[in-house]
């Protein structure tokens, strides 16, 4: 039973990893309609400048803080560079151009840091409790903290704040968003950038525990991935609860299915999430669309 809390434990820690850049993917989603495969590498290149400024003497938090809000500025680049000239464009070559975002990201920090991997700083200390024989760590606390954060300032931006109905007004359309004022292209714009600082604060989260490299999202990217799907592409709340879900389901099903393992533990949530989808399509906390023949 302790085995089993332990793992509940650690599941929640990583699960809460995959949740922060899945709602990333959810808030640009909503926005635009686009899934961002470059988001996990627009991240590790945020986080290496996050390490780059540590090791020029910058304390870790303003570091961090620094890089948060760079990281702002460069959501709203990509997409007015990048995204907003293929708004229109079909389907397939959006998919193509952001793979391009992925493939450019990773190859550029590549080139300026190299391949090697580095120890990346923790924002938490490296204490720790043994509570009814379950090891529960200061990092495991700090992780889940921060995830809390995050949905609750998410959630309040959206339901609270008339910038936040205005963005949810421009995710759902943009025509008659126009018509009643709301500057759409800012709205979205703002997206792009909450969504590429909230990817950012995912790789912090991770840095510490895989060690620092060009790429170290990629596996995180595909567990987002999964947790949006499980959730629901258009639900910030499932997106939270699919990667809390994915994280605990990958923790148990390496441990107590032997005939999967850790080398092959990526198919676990995989599995889930298709068993999800052939009972509910658009996710535990999707919307349903409904199509009038």
């Amino acid at each position: 039973m302790e085995l089993f809390f332990q793992l509940i434990i650690d599941g929640l820690a990583s699960g809460a990893i995959y949740a922060s850049l899945a709602l990333a993917l959810v808030l640009i989603f909503r926005a635009t309609h686009i899934v961002n495969f470059g988001q996990g590498e627009m991240a590790t290149f945020s986080a290496y400048c996050a390490w780059q400024l540590c090791e020029w003497g910058v304390p870790i938090p303003l570091s961090f803080v620094v890089v948060g809000a760079a990281s702002f500025l460069l959501g709203i680049f990509v997409f007015r560079a990048v995204v907003r000239p293929i708004s229109k464009a079909p389907v397939e070559a959006i998919v193509v151009v952001t793979l391009g975002l992925f493939v450019s990201f990773q190859a550029l920090c590549l080139w300026v840091w190299g391949a090697d991997q580095r120890a990346f700083p923790s924002m938490f200390p490296s204490d720790g409790w043994d509570i009814l024989g379950v090891r529960v760590t200061a990092s495991v606390l700090g992780i889940l903290l921060v995830l809390g954060c995050l949905a609750a300032a998410i959630g309040g931006i959206f339901r609270l704040t008339r910038l936040g109905l205005a963005m949810r007004a421009s995710a759902y359309s943009s025509e008659k968003s126009l018509l009643v004022g709301i500057p759409v292209e800012k709205m979205l714009m703002l997206g792009w950038g909450f969504a590429a600082t909230i990817g950012f604060i995912a790789a912090v989260l991770v840095g510490p525990r895989l060690f620092l490299s060009p790429t170290m999202m990629m596996s995180i990217l595909l567990y987002a991935l999964a947790s949006a799907t499980l959730g629901g592409w258009d639900s910030p709340l499932g997106a939270v609860l699919g990667g809390l879900l994915v994280g605990v389901a990958e923790s148990l099903g390496a441990t107590f299915l032997p005939f999967i393992g850790a080398d092959l533990r990526v198919v676990i949530p995989i599995a889930v999430t298709l068993a999800i989808l052939l009972v509910r399509p658009a996710g535990l906390f999707g919307t349903a669309t409904v199509v009038k023949v």
